[in-house]
Formats: structure tokens, sequence, C-alpha cells
């Protein structure tokens, strides 16, 4: 008989494998690529943040109508205003080159900085989904409650034992280590320039054992896993499940751009960093020519830095120059499997499955 894992009691009833599909904004993690997971026995994922409340409802029935398993929603908490909108300024003025050779104005960089979080909440309340998770900050213990009361478990997205306390005390369900390894915006609950550098961030396996210190509920890992055996060591490390973003990327379900999928692999593109230039907040991606030459420079003023350059991304994709396009990914990305979304999931379980075997060898070896 194949050998087939079965996730905590944490998560029971809503997936048969311990592997959650990472919300990925930007496009990549929409109803294709969640259904195709939830389907195949994992969590899937929606990713609402960029998007209005109308679009995410949307995406919410269009993943209903190809799918009756369960998945998540991920949402983006609100923001304070930029801290110095003069620095912002200053980096428009930085990117006018950018603009002039994309032949494409900047964004509008004074918008509102709450992603439209309550009309989401409340759309979420009104008509309930199986998982909500946050990040970039801890919701109230009141939205905790509430969603709890519709019959919603809640993940809050850590980086720190601190922060997994404050999402004990509101009330989550689960929390979400996620480790400097990941791909795309760290998930920090206050974006403090002062951390920035080689040294900001922990690695995943002792963040993983420092939350599991800190608080009692379950733990979800994230952070660079691209295989089973990764998925098999966060689980006997004390996870109740994994969670995988960069890996599902590269799946023909995903709605990422076809150059950030070849991206990954690619030869051109030999590491990641994490960088403001696109966003104005940390976040991990492939090293190109635009953060190269305007990471050093972007400001810490999130999300006003990414409605800036958000033009230049869709003009450059548009040009098929990958240049300067967000590729976000984890350090692991040259591990990428470009397969349907089930049969990387089977792949990733078969793995998982070798990797536990090993283990129980190894341990009767000794006895």
């Amino acid at each position: 008989m194949a050998y087939e894992p079965r996730v905590a009691s944490a998560l029971a009833g809503l997936c048969r494998h311990p592997v959650v599909q990472a919300p990925m904004a930007g496009g990549a993690s929409g109803p294709a690529l969640a259904a195709a997971v939830s389907e195949a026995g994992a969590l899937g994922f929606l990713a609402a943040g960029y998007k209005t409340p109308a679009a995410m409802y949307e995406e919410i029935k269009q993943l209903r109508a190809r799918t009756a398993a369960p998945f998540g929603v991920n949402l983006f908490m609100p923001q304070p205003p930029a801290a110095d909108p003069a620095a912002v300024e200053v980096y428009a003025e930085q990117l006018a080159g950018e603009s002039a050779w994309y032949e494409t104005p900047l964004g509008d960089w004074d918008q509102g900085c709450d992603d439209a979080y309550d009309a989401k909440l409340a759309i979420l309340l009104d008509d309930p989904v199986p998982v909500v998770s946050f990040t970039f900050g801890c919701p109230s213990a009141e939205a905790v409650a509430a969603l709890r009361a519709a019959g919603t478990v809640t993940v809050v997205t850590v980086t720190s034992a601190a922060e997994a306390q404050a999402a004990q005390e509101a009330g989550a369900d689960l929390v979400c280590a996620q480790g400097v390894e990941a791909g795309g915006h760290q998930g920090t609950h206050r974006d403090d320039p002062h951390a920035d550098g080689t040294g900001a961030g922990l690695g995943l396996l002792p963040l993983l054992a420092q939350v599991r210190e800190a608080v009692d509920l379950p733990v979800i890992a994230a952070g660079g896993l691209m295989r089973g055996e990764q998925i098999a060591a966060v689980l006997a490390a004390g996870a109740c499940a994994a969670q995988l973003g960069t890996a599902f990327l590269a799946c023909p379900e995903s709605g990422a751009h076809a150059l950030h999928k070849q991206a990954l692999t690619h030869p051109m593109f030999a590491g990641t960093e994490l960088t403001r230039a696109f966003s104005g907040r940390p976040a991990r991606g492939l090293v190109n020519r635009f953060i190269r030459e305007h990471g050093p420079y972007a400001p810490a003023a999130y999300p006003q830095v990414h409605y800036l350059t958000a033009g230049l991304r869709k003009a450059a994709a548009a040009a098929g120059d990958p240049q300067a396009m967000n590729l976000w990914a984890g350090q692991g990305h040259r591990l990428a499997r470009p397969l349907p979304a089930a049969e990387l999931l089977r792949v990733l379980l078969g793995e998982l499955g070798a990797a536990r075997g090993k283990l129980s060898e190894m341990r009767g070896s000794k006895s």
C-alpha cells in the first residue's frame, strides 16, 4: 500500500495531506491553482492581496465552481501611512529613467494603505470560507472571534516568537511560521527598516523551534521548502503541515507570468535576495537588474512603492523583459519542477514517505 501521510488534528477535515499551497499575491494563486491543490488533497489558497473586494469574491465563486474541497483566502492587514513621503518622491525621481525606457508613467503612489481590509473581511463573514489567513499583522480578537463564530479557521503569518504570541492572544487557531528563506514578502507584523541587512530574519528551523516553545498553537512551516524530504524535516521538528509557494509557482495552473516561471531555473538568475525595490517592503526575489540598480535606494514605504512601480513591472512583462519584473522566489527556486499541481503533490508525498521510511529504518537499526 502506498504511504499516505495524514495531517494533524489542527487541519483535520480541511485536507488529507500535510501540505498547504502558499497564497501568492499578484496573480499566481488564483482559482485554477487553488482548486487543483485542494482537489488533490492538500489545502489550496486564494491570495486576496491587491484585489478589490468584488474581485476577491468573484475568485471565491470561481473556485467553488471548480471544487467542493476546503480552501483558504489570505488577507493583507492594513498598513500605516508612509513614514517619509518625501523619500517616496525622491525614489520616483530615481525611477524616471525606467519610466522613459518602458514608455510608461510611474503609478500614483498616494493611495490607501488598508487594501480594503474591512470590506473583504465583511464579505468573508457574510459568506464564510473554510480558512482565512492574515499577513503583515495580526487581526483583532474581535475579528478572529467573528470568523470562528462563522465556522472559519484562522491562521496568522508570523516571523518571530513575539508575533506568534500576539496571534495566540488574539485567539488564532494556527500560526504559519515563515522563515527568511521564503519567497515574496516577509510577513512581519511591523516593518522595521533598521532590521534590513544580511542578518534580517530567522531561518525556518530555528524559527519553528522558537515559535513552538512560545505558543501552544499548531504551527504551519513555510520558507524554502521544495522537496518531500524537507517536508519530512519540518514535520519531524513539530510542524503540523508545510506551506510551499515557489514549488507551486512553476505549475501550469499557476497564474504567474511565463517569464517568471522560466526564470526560476534559468542560469541567468543564480540567486535571490531580500529587496524593497519593487514594493517598499522586504521581499525575496530573483536578483535582476532592477534589484541591483534600485534596491539600495528604495525607501521603507509599503504599499506606496508597490503602487509607484506597478506600471513599470507590467510594461517590462509585456516587453518580455524579466530584468525589471518582480520575480518573487524562495531560496530553493532552482529545485522548481514544472509539473501539474496534482502530480507535483504526488511526487512530494512520495518523497515524504521515502524520507519517513528511511528514518524508521535508522531508528530500527539502533534498537
